[in-house]
């Protein structure tokens, strides 16, 4: 059992943690460095917050981000059903409870949402680890508290954990598809927004790898910018004289724009609706010379046949933007006495 205490102090927002795989953002989540959220200064039990900082989230934002959801659904008032039939003194054991095989993520989040609402301490047990496979009926989170702030903190806890695993789940299916290969698949910017570092941290713990965090970490050259900037070389070539340390990424449609962009020295290629067949030959003409992304066309029923060509990531927008929600319940029971 962990005791954890509730503190009800809203601190500053900051800036969020570390993205993960190859996005370009050079922070460290483990490490206590300029730009990583000392976890004193947050209002979350010191060990609470030292794990999601450990995770690569930034304690404080979590903090922001529960009070904003208990906020949202508090709306100025308190819970009047709750109020109304639960005695101010009564205490229970909340059990999160897997309804699916999946994979979970966002446990130590939903534990946060609980204690921004709880107004006692509580004692949680941890059945299982962000990113673990879990299968239905089985328990991943206990909370033993005050039965007013569990039934308080209920949907908020669940709306988060439910959305996080839904991602994990539906990246661990693609991860495992391309098992056996050198591509990874990875993510977009397709995000909603406030969830950006959550949804993204979400599918590292189903086994993908993250694309740029933001705007400004990383350069990716679209179509718009080729249109605006007369070229794609002419695009690439203005990114890298005024960011010339930064990672820049260039889309391409046709085989003549990859040579482009190789000889400009382009650092990643992003091969947008390629055909499998004109994958195997971007990989064949760039020969090591870049990183390739295929984008567009991609389908778990093809993501081997993509991953097989040789590309190195596979970029997928509905790991975020369309990941079903994961099934998790909260069951109460009588607190061990």
């Amino acid at each position: 059992m962990t005791d954890v205490s509730a503190t009800p102090d809203l601190p500053p927002a900051a800036d969020s943690g570390a993205c993960g795989d190859h996005c370009g953002c050079a922070q460290d989540p483990s490490a206590d460095a300029a730009g990583v959220t000392d976890v004193m200064e947050c209002g979350l039990d010191p060990s609470l917050a030292r794990l999601l900082t450990d995770a690569g989230l930034d304690p404080v934002e979590i903090e922001d981000i529960a009070h904003m959801a208990i906020a949202e659904d508090l709306d100025g008032g308190v819970d009047v059903t709750t109020v109304a039939t639960i005695p101010e003194d009564a205490v229970a054991t909340a059990d999160f409870t897997a309804r699916e095989n999946g994979v979970v993520a966002g446990l130590r989040v939903a534990e946060a949402i609980v204690s921004v609402v709880a107004t006692d301490e509580f004692e949680v047990e941890r059945h299982v680890e962000d990113g673990d496979r879990v299968t239905a009926g089985q328990k991943l989170l206990s909370v033993t508290t005050r039965t007013r702030d569990l039934l308080t903190a209920e949907r908020s806890a669940l709306n988060i954990l439910c959305r996080l695993s839904g991602i994990a789940t539906a990246t661990r299916a693609w991860a495992d598809a391309l098992e056996g290969t050198n591509a990874k698949v990875r993510d977009t910017r397709k995000t909603t927004p406030g969830l950006r570092s959550l949804e993204k941290y979400a599918v590292r713990m189903g086994g993908g790898v993250n694309h740029r965090m933001s705007l400004s970490d990383a350069a990716l050259v679209k179509d718009n910018h080729v249109v605006a900037a007369g070229g794609v070389a002419q695009a690439f070539k203005a990114v890298r004289e005024r960011f010339p340390g930064l990672a820049v990424e260039v889309e391409v449609d046709t085989l003549h724009q990859l040579r482009e962009v190789l000889d400009a020295g382009a650092d990643l290629v992003l091969l947008d609706n390629f055909t499998p067949g004109e994958t195997e030959e971007a990989v064949a003409l760039t020969h090591g010379r870049a990183l390739l992304e295929s984008s567009g066309r991609l389908t778990l029923e093809n993501a081997a046949t993509y991953a097989k060509t040789g590309v190195d990531y596979l970029a997928v927008g509905a790991l975020t933007h369309s990941a079903p929600t994961f099934d998790i319940g909260l069951d109460l029971r009588e607190a061990d006495v």
